[in-house]
């Protein structure tokens, strides 16, 4: 089938969905695969539980005969394909934000700016690879006035890719750092990969990128670009400093030089979000939202999903930060942390996956680092952490730390807890 035949389908369902288990009356199933799961095997299922249209890629799952079943080459190309056509018809602006650290925070704060004065589609959670970015754009209607498009990659090639399938008219790069070093190879390979998104925006026509001006790895690589720039010195489009972090951050922040000054105070925890919230300042004002509706949303921003949460429990004080981890996000956190004016700090630590021959060098770094501080009591968990040279309490998986926290919980903390998402100390949260 033609793809403007099978976009004309589309315009009659009122949704997509790739989930058997969530089918809306009306809509489109598009039946993907992944390495233990077949969507062709739920096509009719999906139909009798109220969609309209499967879309399939094997012949078998095709009932001959009725035109509900289209048969396709490739389910995942028709479900890119069919995204990037929508986008084109629709022509919605759309800012591509991708980064090591940072993006989905950053891309939640610019959604809650933009909110205050447009009607914005934003990525929902973190979907933001092959089938999450077109997934997002098919959500697309006539009324949006703008699109805030989260990308991420593990290897060189997929920010290419997805900027490709969502052709963004403005694009930022939140940061870059040491993450999923086994995909990209090495930390230039990451420069390379992001940097995909500004190469993209080179090749349209009157595209802007905005850009964190104090990084130098950005500043190198954003050469030819329409650039607004935010950052400390005074000169620029946005610029600010931090006033005070403990726990929650605040700053200052000003358009140009001789602008007003506004004083913040959020609910995200960590400086390094202060950085993220200049960039949602800096798009918000590029697209003309009044300064006080930008810090009425800066201000009612509360993290989720584990980002940087501080939850109170009856015995401590929690930073959780469990969702996810790499060297260069690992660091700042500790480095925020050992800054705090509180009493009492406790780390749990779990291990940082995904950095191939660089691991073990990396983990011995953030060792190292907190030995350089002066935290009451350490906590790691994870093989990766348990085979650097220290000699803090180690546990191997975060059921093992849970048992042994029903036993000896510890009490008047204020306690970091940080590691990558596959070690699960998220769960730990529950027994402090």
């Amino acid at each position: 089938m033609e793809l403007s035949a099978l976009y004309q389908i589309f315009l009659e369902c009122n949704t997509v969905t790739t989930d058997s288990r969530n089918c809306p009356k009306g809509s489109m199933f598009i039946a993907l695969k992944g390495d233990s799961f077949n969507g062709n095997a739920f096509a009719t299922q999906a139909i009798n539980d109220g969609c309209a249209y499967a879309i399939v890629d094997e012949a078998a799952h095709a009932v001959k005969g009725d035109k509900r079943y289209i048969l396709v080459d490739s389910c995942i190309e028709t479900l890119q394909q069919l995204a990037n056509y929508h986008r084109r018809q629709l022509g919605t602006r759309i800012i591509g934000i991708t980064g090591t650290n940072g993006k989905t925070t950053t891309k939640e704060l610019i959604s809650a700016v933009l909110s205050q004065s447009y009607n914005i589609l934003h990525t929902q959670g973190n979907l933001n690879n092959h089938i999450g970015v077109p997934a997002t754009l098919l959500r697309l209607k006539a009324e949006h006035d703008l699109a805030v498009i989260e990308m991420g990659a593990n290897h060189p090639g997929e920010i290419k890719f997805l900027a490709e399938i969502a052709e963004p008219d403005y694009g930022i790069i939140t940061n870059v750092g040491k993450a999923h070093l086994e995909g990209f190879g090495s930390f230039e390979g990451v420069i390379k990969t992001k940097g995909e998104l500004y190469d993209f925006l080179r090749k349209k026509e009157g595209a802007i990128i905005f850009i964190h001006h104090d990084n130098p790895y950005l500043m190198n690589i954003a050469s030819g670009l329409n650039q607004i720039p935010y950052g400390n010195d005074e000169s620029l489009y946005v610029n600010g400093h931090v006033t005070g972090n403990s726990p929650y951050l605040t700053f200052e922040w000003k358009a140009g030089k001789n602008g007003e000054n506004y004083e913040v105070e959020t609910q995200l925890i960590g400086e390094y979000n202060f950085t993220n919230a200049l960039a949602a300042i800096t798009i918000g004002r590029f697209f003309k939202v009044e300064p006080q509706k930008i810090n009425k949303a800066l201000t009612e921003y509360a993290p989720q999903n584990n980002r940087s949460q501080l939850k109170k429990t009856a015995e401590n004080t929690l930073i959780i930060d469990a969702y996810n981890a790499n060297p260069t996000s690992m660091m700042a956190a500790l480095e925020n942390f050992n800054k705090m004016t509180v009493a009492h700090k406790m780390l749990i630590l779990g291990d940082m996956r995904e950095l191939g021959a660089e691991s073990a060098a990396e983990h011995q770094k953030i060792v190292d680092f907190i030995k350089a501080c002066e935290f009451e009591k350490v906590i790691f968990v994870g093989n990766l952490f348990a085979a650097a040279e220290h000699s803090y309490q180690t546990y191997s998986n975060a059921q093992e730390l849970i048992q042994a926290l029903q036993t000896d919980k510890p009490k008047d903390y204020t306690i970091l807890i940080k590691g990558s998402n596959g070690i699960k100390l998220s769960s730990v949260a529950d027994y402090l």
